[in-house]
């Protein structure tokens, strides 16, 4: 039975299907000798290597279990596997499994993210993540006023779409509270500028069920069986 490239190289631990197709992108990765496309499968018996070296299957990593963690994230830490990336995450978190984040939050931004050793769990995620509640508390430039929150929570023009629509709330006089279902890149801070509001801080502080908590910046902890079940429900290779 042949598979999809991609999902392959994920199953075997070794990196998530989006930067596989990185790597397939980049010509990185071949099959029985050959450089791989993007759309390439491949079946029982093909030979696939990546930057010239061999993968190792899931069963070679025997006794050692999935991670799933959450990381406060500081600011000027990159959503980045790229190892050559100065500040990139990995590095930071510094585990002893190959990790990956699951999504991302800008480099300027700080707060909850979580990372995974489990290639195949994160495109899962992703794909559902119109549908997961994601939390913020956001500082800007100037007074935080009724209009302003009315305007966040219908909808914005970005990125040639419509934001969907949220929940927004004032918390301090130059902050307010806001709940996301969906995950464009720099959503917040391009909403907020189209009002002419600049964000001078961007902290996440929930995914569903997932909170930051206690955790201080450049802390991690692992993710608790509730909250994997919370995540995705019907997962069971946990």
């Amino acid at each position: 039975m042949s598979i999809r490239l991609n999902k392959h190289i994920a199953q075997t631990g070794f990196c998530s299907r989006r930067e596989a197709d990185r790597l397939i992108a980049g010509r990185r990765v071949s099959v029985n000798g050959q450089a791989a496309g993007t759309g390439a499968v491949v079946g029982e018996g093909d030979t696939v290597l990546v930057d010239g070296r061999p993968l190792k299957p899931r069963a070679a990593r025997a006794g050692r279990r999935h991670v799933y963690i959450a990381l406060n994230k500081p600011v000027g830490v990159t959503c980045t596997t790229e190892r050559e990336v100065k500040g990139n995450i990995v590095d930071f978190v510094g585990h002893e499994q190959r990790i990956f984040p699951i999504g991302r939050l800008d480099k300027d931004s700080e707060g909850l993210i979580l990372l995974t050793s489990n290639g195949d769990i994160v495109n899962r995620i992703l794909r559902a993540e119109n549908g997961h509640q994601k939390e913020y508390l956001v500082a800007v430039n100037k007074p935080v006023t009724d209009e302003f929150l009315r305007a966040m929570a219908r909808g914005v023009r970005i990125h040639g779409q419509t934001t969907l629509p949220c929940r927004t709330a004032r918390i301090a006089r130059f902050g307010f509270r806001i709940v996301l279902e969906q995950g464009l890149n720099r959503q917040i801070r391009l909403m907020a500028a189209a009002f002419d509001y600049r964000v001078t801080q961007l902290r996440r502080v929930r995914i569903d069920n997932v909170k930051l908590g206690v955790l201080k910046p450049g802390q991690w902890r692992n993710l608790s069986e509730a909250e994997l079940q919370g995540l995705l429900p019907d997962f069971s290779d946990w």
